[in-house]
């Protein structure tokens, strides 16, 4: 009889596994959401380490933006793909193994587009995709490909501990340009209620055609682009845990700091 009642159980422990584990399988991805690491403000007052590697980051979005530990670049990813773009301008693939101190992704999926021409500013393309965004109250994933007149970009070289502020090391920042060059720019627009947390407004990148230059955006002159807008309407930032993310002053206002950073 204890030997029935043991089978039983055994039975009713495979049944449930097996039912938990299909469960758990059909259950959807929510590929809505805007994953972080860390916050734009901890880059500001030099946090450049962070435990997140790459491989793991792929879990949780195929396009988006960063740097990486040592601020050792910037980071553009579309497609799955994860680019270095270090301080001679040169793209690389990401190792998995690769760790960022900041980073912000997404699974790209596009929920309206508009055709642009000729436009002669960063400034005026930034306020035609303005002008289509359906609110200002939630996030954006912005692609931009097509041909550009101009574009001038830039990249930060590895830091060495200990480490300068974001505000200082981009004071030697290296700028490249590009002239009569086809490519994609990759990034976010983000609400005004998210300062601190990452960048308000456009945070974008720049990658060639060929895959081997670009940088952060800071100018363009766009000839003729398709630009798609993806919707995410959720958000998710996991924190290092780490002592320097612990001591680093969060708490002022540090929107000069980041204009400085941006442009």
């Amino acid at each position: 009889m204890r030997l029935r009642v043991v089978a039983i159980v055994i039975v009713f422990a495979v049944l449930f596994a097996t039912w938990a584990f299909a469960a758990e399988a059909e259950l959807p991805v929510d590929r809505d959401v805007l994953f972080q690491v860390s916050t734009i403000g901890a880059l500001l007052e030099g946090v450049y380490d962070g435990p997140t590697t790459f491989g793991e980051l792929h879990n949780h979005g195929d396009f988006g933006l960063g740097t990486f530990n040592g601020l050792d670049g910037e980071m553009i990813a579309f497609g799955g793909d994860f680019y270095q773009i270090n301080a001679q301008g040169v793209a690389n693939r990401v190792p998995d193994a690769w760790r960022t101190p900041f980073a912000a992704v997404t699974f790209f999926e596009a929920d309206q587009s508009l055709a642009v021409d000729r436009v002669r500013t960063y400034e005026d393309l930034q306020q035609l995709i303005t002008d289509s965004l359906p609110t200002p109250n939630i996030a954006y994933a912005i692609k931009i490909m097509g041909r550009f007149d101009y574009v001038k970009a830039r990249s930060v070289p590895k830091q060495s501990k200990p480490y300068r502020k974001l505000a200082e090391v981009v004071k030697h920042q290296s700028v490249f340009e590009f002239r009569n060059v086809e490519g994609m720019i990759a990034g976010f627009w983000l609400p005004e209620y998210m300062k601190g947390v990452n960048v308000a407004g456009y945070h974008l990148h720049f990658l060639n055609q060929d895959c081997t230059s670009g940088g952060h955006l800071l100018e363009c002159r766009v000839r003729q682009a398709i630009v798609e807008i993806d919707c995410t309407r959720s958000f998710y930032m996991v924190l290092p845990e780490q002592a320097d993310f612990d001591a680093a002053d969060l708490r002022s206002d540090k929107e000069k700091e980041l204009h400085k950073v941006e442009k």
